[in-house]
């Protein structure tokens, strides 16, 4: 399975791009399925629905999100009725919209996505790794593809996190607009 996962899309020169881009990407690399972190998708920070179902209808199958995911007030209700928003799974209970889920690509296959922000540096919140695990456990009854966003400051917390979940993930990408994460690897 192909998936192509978009860090960060910030403002309207971001979502500019995803839209001119992502329909030849899929294309020509036969993807799958495309997740995009969008927190600062509308004018830089946060996110609309009118935002939202800009980037679906570029091709976007789910948005994750971060610290910024409450910038604008419009969020609260549509997180609620749109599960293919995604806040981060370590926000207290309680908080609208959920936080990882299962999602199916055009065959059919089923792709489970978590969110998850990082605390170093950043306001603290449950445990990434507890949340991680608590997550992976739940999307592991349905589907083996398990895809990870932790949105954090920090590089080593994001390296930490792949650590602390390989082999019981696909994948586990780092975003935030503050910090690259070129530190890529495959993990044993």
């Amino acid at each position: 399975m192909k998936i192509l996962f978009i860090g960060d899309i910030v403002g309207s020169p971001g979502r500019e791009a995803v839209k001119r881009l992502l329909p030849g990407l899929k294309k020509e690399f036969s993807l799958d399925f495309a997740i995009a972190n969008a927190e600062n998708a509308a004018g830089g920070s946060g996110i609309t629905a009118r935002v939202a179902e800009e980037l679906f209808a570029a091709g976007v199958d789910v948005l994750t999100s971060g610290d910024h995911i409450w910038k604008k007030r419009e969020i609260f209700e549509f997180i609620n009725e749109e599960e293919r928003v995604l806040r981060p799974f370590n926000f207290p209970p309680g908080a609208p919209g959920c936080g990882c889920g299962i999602f199916k690509n055009a065959q059919g296959k089923k792709i489970g996505v978590v969110c998850l922000n990082g605390r170093v540096f950043m306001e603290p919140l449950e445990c990434p790794f507890r949340c991680a695990q608590q997550a992976r456990e739940e999307l592991a009854k349905e589907t083996k593809v398990i895809i990870v966003d932790i949105h954090a400051e920090a590089t080593s917390e994001k390296v930490a996190l792949g650590w602390f979940l390989d082999g019981r993930v696909s994948a586990v990408l780092g975003t935030h607009t503050h910090i690259q994460t070129a530190d890529e690897r495959i993990l044993p």
